[in-house]
């Protein structure tokens, strides 16, 4: 008898063609699954032109958000019961309401993927609604062991939780091998200079502003060539956003004489991300512990990793489960910027014999730890594990 593969649906608003470290989470969510279920996916408009030709979909807006959850939950609701998923997947808490609803409407169990900002969003609606939804979950997939200790003092049962890292791709030696120089040109830097890189979102909770003011003067000082390279734009589509991010990274830069050793490159393309961390000497993640708004994994600490690049961090959120310290970089006190000044001033010397030293090769073993293919295993054995679970 032929082996009927099991359908399972994510529904997410977090997908190609929109941008960011959730939207390719979800993406991979669907690729890695898709490997051995029938995987549909409910989805932003457009988001087909990302899914292999005989995946079934369905599509919506994905703001403004009364819109985005009118058109989300009927037009997934119809694809269910037309297709009558065994599993339904939700990509993050948002989406979370609608798959507990149409779950129970099509009997399929539901695993809800949430990530920090998903337990302690910070709106009465979100907090009294959804998170009702979220523990009610079949199984909930956390992206830290911060996230799934936030999500237990929220009510989540402890069993039904799995913690599950973000993946990366892991570049090829060839690439690794790639020269530097073209990147360093184009902005029109020297060899000899060093570069400190943020990628990311530029949001309040990243931390810029305050690391321009309280430690990348006193880091010039030491290093008067150092340049603090900005990759990220402003999160448009994001739920929780105030605007404005950039522009108050400006005017700290201005504040303190920095305006030429700040570059801000907004959004690049993979093989200039890629050139950015091979170029550069530090990746900077001086995230803020804010209340409501709380950094999930730090998954561009992971990034970096693997192209031996370490990071130097503030041990908040998600953040240590991202960050292995002194293999793939330093975890700072939170708000200790002393520390992160003299921890960033130490590891840009060229003394190998000291002890802020990381090497690029056990940058690259950590890294290596986050794959897609052990992400992908991972999923599609809860899943598994999920489906058999008749409880």
């Amino acid at each position: 008898m032929q082996n009927v593969m099991k359908k399972i649906l994510l529904v997410t608003r977090n997908f190609p063609p929109l941008r960011g470290g959730m939207e390719r989470l979800n993406h991979h969510i669907y690729l890695e699954l898709n490997k051995s279920f029938d995987v549909m996916v409910a989805g932003p408009a457009d988001s087909h032109l990302y899914l292999s030709p005989s995946t079934r979909y369905c599509e919506f807006p994905h703001r403004p958000l009364p819109v985005f959850f009118w058109y989300s939950f009927w037009s997934t609701l119809r694809l269910a019961i037309k297709e009558k998923p065994a599993l339904i997947i939700a990509g993050s808490g948002i989406t979370a309401l609608s798959a507990r609803l149409i779950g129970y409407v099509c009997q399929a169990k539901v695993i809800a993927f949430i990530h920090g900002l998903d337990v302690v969003m910070p709106h009465p609606v979100y907090q009294s609604v959804f998170l009702p939804a979220i523990r009610s979950c079949d199984a909930i997939w956390v992206n830290s062991q911060n996230t799934a200790k936030l999500a237990i003092d929220k009510g989540v049962m402890s069993d039904k939780i799995k913690t599950v890292h973000p993946g990366v791709v892991l570049p090829e030696n060839n690439t690794l091998a790639s020269s530097s120089t073209d990147f360093r040109t184009e902005l029109g830097l020297t060899k000899e200079q060093k570069i400190l890189l943020s990628v990311g979102r530029l949001t309040e909770r990243k931390g810029l502003v305050e690391f321009i003011l309280y430690a990348f003067s006193d880091i010039v000082k030491a290093y008067p060539d150092c340049i603090l390279v900005i990759i990220g734009d402003e999160p448009n589509n994001a739920l929780h956003h105030k605007s404005g991010a950039k522009e108050k990274i400006t005017q700290a830069a201005k504040d303190k004489n920095l305006e030429n050793h700040v570059i801000f490159l907004g959004h690049v393309n993979e093989a200039q991300l890629e050139a950015a961390y091979q170029s550069s000497q530090l990746h900077i993640f001086p995230v803020l512990d804010l209340p409501g708004d709380i950094e999930g994994f730090g998954m561009v600490a992971i990034e970096a990793a693997v192209y031996g690049l370490p990071t130097v961090a503030f041990a908040v959120g998600g953040v240590p489960d991202a960050v292995s310290h002194t293999k793939s970089g330093w975890l700072i006190e939170p708000g200790n910027y002393q520390a992160m000044t003299e921890t960033v001033i130490n590891s840009l010397s060229n003394d190998n014999s000291s002890n802020q030293q990381v090497s690029p090769e056990s940058c690259r073993q950590h890294g290596a730890e986050f794959s897609w293919d052990i992400f992908g295993n991972r999923i599609r054995q809860l899943c598994r594990e999920t489906l058999c679970n008749e409880n």
